[in-house]
């Protein structure tokens, strides 16, 4: 994982290969049926009333699950759990599964060091609210035994380190809507440094709640179409006019090439380099021109030994805000350079939603299934590109990606001026 400067390359065996991919949000409830959504051109957003239970009516838009993480665990575990642990423990057995590893404890039952990082961007905070409204209500006796541990950050992570029995680690980045692409870059840098045979690495969020609508509604950030849900998210299109709000999780399975070679394991992609900046400029805006997103692509392609003309996709942040789309398509023109124009640029949240802290692990999977499946996904409501901005965009069909040699980069960027580059290259 590189912060500016050029990594070693690692040995072969070092490595760090994507052998399980799993996902749920507003699309489907898995992988496969999230993939398929998305390239038919489907969309996740809905317009509801999220206004508090004793208060008036207040309409937002939204990304919900398709499918209810609580269907897929036991009662007792889902109970036991905030609702962004119960996302990332689904996300995570469909990744462990797809990898042909186990999804409980006997996965570190043998020589293998396990990990798991899961990052997170607010939390169990559903847990947090609930509690205080119960504590409010009902008074100390009302409070479960169990409202501290769901409250904490790490509880996701706890949770699928708990399934998997990872000694070896369990870490849980906390870097706002960059957090799951941060897990995904600590995985790198432990199989690199031959720390870890195994992560199971992503991200998680849950925060669909009046008091976050209020507050991102506070801020000018969300959306205003309320009318038209459909259309509301429209990354890199003169029209956007804020994000929308989605939740869910997404998880891969890394491992060391030689471990993966060892158990004949079908290799999806490699991650072949990270980079991580920060602005440093302000708590909610991005640097001007990005800076600091160009900063953390130029990393990640440095650190996987990539030239700009290698990389044939890029899976952006693109929240459809105008502001940060504009700043993030400066920062892709200063890392590429006139390379970009051969680059399809692809922006998922216009079906999905702005999953907060999972939103860089959704989309490292999906640009890993870009890879595999050489199709770079739709922007689903995009009318037109911004003259402003000067990419091409992916429009409301998939394209093609070339045959050969392919490598993508996945951008996140969060409040608190965090960047992180994911570059990919296609497995053989």
């Amino acid at each position: 994982m590189s912060r500016g400067n050029r990594a070693a390359p690692p040995r072969d065996g070092r490595a760090a290969v994507v052998t399980g991919l799993g996902m749920t949000t507003a699309l489907g409830g898995d992988a496969p049926s999230t993939w398929s959504a998305l390239l038919d051109g489907a969309c996740g957003v809905r317009s509801r009333d999220y206004g508090p239970p004793d208060g008036p009516p207040q309409v937002y838009l939204a990304a919900p699950a398709a499918v209810d993480p609580a269907s897929g665990l036991s009662p007792v575990k889902a109970g036991h759990c905030d609702r962004s642990a119960q996302f990332a423990l689904v996300a995570a057995r469909e990744a462990l599964r797809d990898a042909g590893l186990p999804d409980d404890r006997s996965l570190a039952g043998g020589a293998s060091r396990v990990v798991v990082i899961v990052g997170a961007g607010l939390g169990g905070l559903l847990s947090i609210l609930d509690q205080n409204r119960r504590l409010e209500t009902g008074g100390p006796g009302r409070v479960s035994p169990r409202a501290v541990p769901v409250m904490l950050p790490n509880h996701a992570a706890a949770e699928v380190g708990l399934m998997v029995g990872a000694t070896a680690g369990v870490h849980t980045p906390v870097s706002a809507c960059a957090s799951g692409a941060e897990a995904v870059a600590q995985a790198l840098a432990l199989i690199r440094e031959d720390r870890a045979d195994v992560v199971v690495a992503g991200g998680t969020e849950a925060g669909l709640h009046p008091l976050v609508f209020a507050g991102f509604a506070r801020l000018r950030a969300l959306s205003q179409r309320c009318g038209e849900p459909e259309r509301a998210s429209r990354p890199f299109d003169p029209g956007r006019d804020g994000f929308v709000m989605g939740e869910g999780a997404g998880m891969l399975v890394l491992e060391s090439a030689g471990h993966a070679a060892a158990r004949g394991a079908r290799v999806h992609a490699r991650l072949s380099g990270a980079g991580i900046s920060n602005d440093s400029h302000h708590v909610a805006q991005p640097a001007p021109e990005g800076a600091g997103c160009a900063a953390a692509v130029t990393a990640a392609l440095d650190d996987a030994g990539l030239l700009p003309e290698d990389v044939r996709h890029v899976n952006a942040h693109a929240t459809s805000t105008p502001v940060g789309d504009l700043c993030e398509a400066q920062a892709l023109r200063t890392a590429f350079g006139g390379a970009l124009d051969d680059v399809a640029v692809s922006a998922t949240k216009a079906a999905f939603g702005h999953t907060l802290g999972a939103a860089g692990a959704i989309e490292a999977v999906t640009t890993v299934l870009a890879l595999r499946e050489r199709t770079a996904p739709p922007t689903r409501s995009l009318d037109r590109v911004d003259p402003a901005i000067e990419l091409n965009v992916v429009g409301r069909v998939p394209e093609p990606l070339p045959a050969g040699p392919l490598a993508a980069v996945s951008t996140s960027m969060g409040f608190g001026g965090h960047n992180v580059a994911l570059a990919f290259t296609a497995a053989p």
